[in-house]
């Protein structure tokens, strides 16, 4: 793992303008203010995006290192964004059945999701760039707490496999259980308002509370996911971005495959395989370095496998079959 940093100020500056422009895109051009129901059709084109949109950053990125550092660093710093991008949108995957639980529990109209999402997307943006600044800067200090973020990952990885098949109780949530504690909840929704005025008192409506579940999940996510691109990287300019790019078509990943979230049961596991593996990684690190290409290939083929186990068992025991 180079220790080189690739991020030169004006990239970082690029960088943030594009992701604003899409959110800009997103939210006042399409239709991201007018609550509608996403089809299959605009999720599966809005993941083609950020993926096309990911893979050309890839390319872009080689293309300049490749002139300003040289073919070696050039592949090095592509292969560790790919890498990076792959796991953090793996990981986020285990967040669309988090999204997919409390949308269920809320009875929240499909026209009424896409809007929560975006805020949640926002809320993700800004508490991954901390956690990435903070944790980039603790690796700086305390090279030890990579070993810690390896066993970290490997404990988090064993209890997913333990409990892949158990739901969260939600009625028993203690976020939950205190904002209702703490303010008046509307019955109804009310649109995608989260707040409303009845009577001259101000209100919350279950909105509210759907996008506070949401952003806690964030934030229980990127407590796994930043320590896990650690193992393929420490450049900040790398994890960021990478990171940005998985959770940016996170909401359109979560259209398209929400209605079909129970044919991936296996893809849990999966995961936890993936989350042992990268703290394996680290942990080995000062005996043995896992190549970059090494990486990138066993995470997409765990990835490959579940989602294909996961599809061809669910089909075989479907009725009619």
């Amino acid at each position: 793992m180079t220790a080189i940093s690739v991020g030169e100020p004006w990239m970082w500056a690029a960088f943030i303008v594009f992701v604003l422009a899409m959110l800009a895109l997103d939210l006042f051009v399409f239709g991201g203010r007018k609550a509608h129901r996403v089809s299959a059709r605009e999720a599966l084109a809005w993941v083609t995006a950020w993926m096309s949109l990911a893979l050309s950053f890839a390319a872009l990125l080689w293309w300049y290192l490749n002139g300003a550092f040289g073919a070696d660093i050039a592949r090095q710093k592509t292969l560790e964004f790919l890498t990076g991008y792959l796991i953090e949108q793996s990981l986020s995957i285990d967040n669309m059945f988090i999204f997919v639980m409390i949308f269920g529990y809320f009875a929240v109209p499909p026209e009424l999701q896409r809007r929560v999402l975006l805020y949640g997307v926002l809320g993700a943006i800004v508490m991954r760039a901390a956690m990435i600044f903070a944790g980039v800067w603790l690796v700086s200090q305390f090279e030890w707490l990579l070993y810690a973020f390896g066993v970290f990952l490997v404990i988090t990885g064993i209890k997913m496999l333990v409990f892949a098949e158990q739901q969260p109780d939600l009625d028993n949530n203690p976020l939950l259980r205190w904002v209702r504690g703490h303010l008046r909840i509307t019955s109804g929704f009310h649109g995608e308002r989260f707040f409303i005025r009845q009577n001259g008192v101000r209100w919350a409506t279950p909105m509210f509370l759907v996008l506070v579940l949401i952003e806690a999940s964030d934030l229980v996510f990127a407590v796994d996911s930043i320590p896990a691109i650690f193992a393929v990287t420490t450049d900040p300019f790398i994890v960021f971005t990478s990171n940005i790019f998985a959770i940016m078509g996170l909401r359109a990943l979560y259209f398209l495959l929400a209605d079909m979230a129970d044919r991936f049961h296996l893809l849990k596991y999966g995961l936890a395989i993936v989350l042992m593996f990268i703290g394996g990684k680290m942990l080995v690190a000062p005996w043995w370095h896992v190549p970059i290409q090494w990486s990138l290939t066993t995470v997409g083929g765990i990835i490959l496998i579940s989602v294909v186990l996961s599809l061809t068992l669910t089909k075989s025991k479907s009725p009619g079959t």
